[in-house]
């Protein structure tokens, strides 16, 4: 590594990690955060709900599959830095586009190789996630730490509001890859038998997208501080909480128009939806000491164990629930709520990612049991009218 720039990393608890810089040659601050996929980070680097984090792999190797087109999970990198054990010296896979390197490089992206990330991660585990800062133009470690001290703590940052799309637009792209928009729109006898799913954008992930027309829906992704009258006049069959970055508590706008459409439609929420669905259902969030991130956390609901993929730093306390919430997925590491249903309201929510993205697939079946609530309220919407 003679022929890298030394680059360095300092946490606020004036703790300091040397290696050397990648992808953009920079500085950059944020929550630092560790993820254990073994594959997938592309996919990681891509999803909102990282925005304001540096994110630690704790895979030994990354960067050996390259990037490419297909595997984003939005329309760029929401990470402010990215650290690893090892960057791969080669690319080997048939639908590479691109260096991880390069890909980042290119989009400004701030990255950091040769550091010692199993013992990054122990302290994190031990201390916490905490804020960081990292820099390969001027690596003095008291600035850095000053600068990590200084940066935007998670603790009441309203981040949907600045991930979310700027105006509502129709996803039409199944999880095969392609595009329908005569199964979707354009077929007068198709959009009377097909239902209308409206999904808030607080930072949501394109394969929830995708496994949603896979499914048969219309679907319509709205802004974060979409008023509820907005969503209604659009006539849906049900709606979709998306995940997201921050805190949930921050999201008053969301809180208060998921609880004016609690009863009115099926709701489904995933990760930051399902805790703005917690805090519209009069329950409370809690910052967790350092997150779940990765694609093989165990979670317990109705007696069986799923692997699942998780992405959150937020969670719901269970004790905070009116008694007409049931607590229906369990998370087995630490016991923290992972799912939730009301039967009454048509509502229901999961902590993780079903839609894996990446990680297993253990959890498809969510959108299944959205999709057969939503096409039960539009059977009986037709059987009315």
């Amino acid at each position: 590594m003679n022929d890298l720039v030394p680059a360095l990393l300092a946490l606020e608890d004036g703790s300091t990690w040397r290696g050397f810089a990648f992808g953009a040659v920079g500085e950059t601050t944020g929550e630092v955060v560790f993820n254990t996929c073994m594959t997938g980070y592309q996919e990681v680097l891509t999803d909102p709900s990282y925005y304001g984090q540096i994110v630690v792999m704790t895979a030994p190797q990354i960067g050996n599959v390259g990037v490419n087109p297909e595997d984003e999970e939005s329309d760029r990198v929401w990470v402010s830095g990215f650290v690893v054990r090892e960057l791969s010296a080669i690319t080997s896979n048939y639908r590479s586009r691109q260096t991880l390197a390069e890909y980042l490089a290119e989009r400004g992206v701030v990255g950091m190789t040769g550091v010692s990330t199993r013992a990054l991660v122990r302290h994190i585990r031990d201390k916490g996630a905490m804020r960081g800062a990292i820099s390969a133009l001027d690596p003095d470690p008291q600035r850095l730490i000053e600068q990590a001290r200084s940066s935007r703590d998670m603790n009441g940052a309203d981040l949907a509001r600045e991930v979310t799309c700027v105006e509502p637009y129709r996803w039409t792209q199944g999880v095969d890859g392609q595009w329908y928009p005569d199964r979707a729109f354009s077929h007068p006898e198709l959009t009377a038998q097909s239902p209308h799913v409206v999904v808030y954008d607080f930072g949501v992930k394109r394969n929830i997208l995708r496994l949603l027309v896979s499914r048969g829906c219309r679907v319509t992704v709205v802004p974060a501080t979409t008023p509820a009258d907005e969503v209604l006049a659009m006539q849906p069959d049900g709606v979709m909480l998306s995940n997201g970055p921050g805190d949930p508590a921050a999201c008053t706008y969301a809180i208060g128009a998921t609880r004016h459409l609690l009863g009115k439609v099926p709701l489904f929420g995933i990760c930051l939806g399902h805790q703005i669905l917690g805090l519209a259902l009069g329950g409370q969030t809690y910052k967790m000491k350092f997150g779940h991130r990765g694609g093989n956390q165990p979670v317990l609901a109705n007696g069986r164990v799923e692997i699942s993929s998780h992405n959150h730093g937020f969670a719901v306390h269970a004790d905070s629930l009116p008694s007409e919430v049931e607590v229906t997925h369990v998370n087995l590491n630490d016991g923290c709520v992972e799912g939730l249903r009301v039967p009454a309201l048509h509502a229901f929510s999961v902590q993780y990612h079903p839609e894996a993205s990446p990680g297993p697939h253990d959890a498809d079946k969510l959108f299944d049991e959205f999709v057969q609530a939503v096409q039960m309220r539009r059977r009986a919407g037709n059987r009315q009218a």
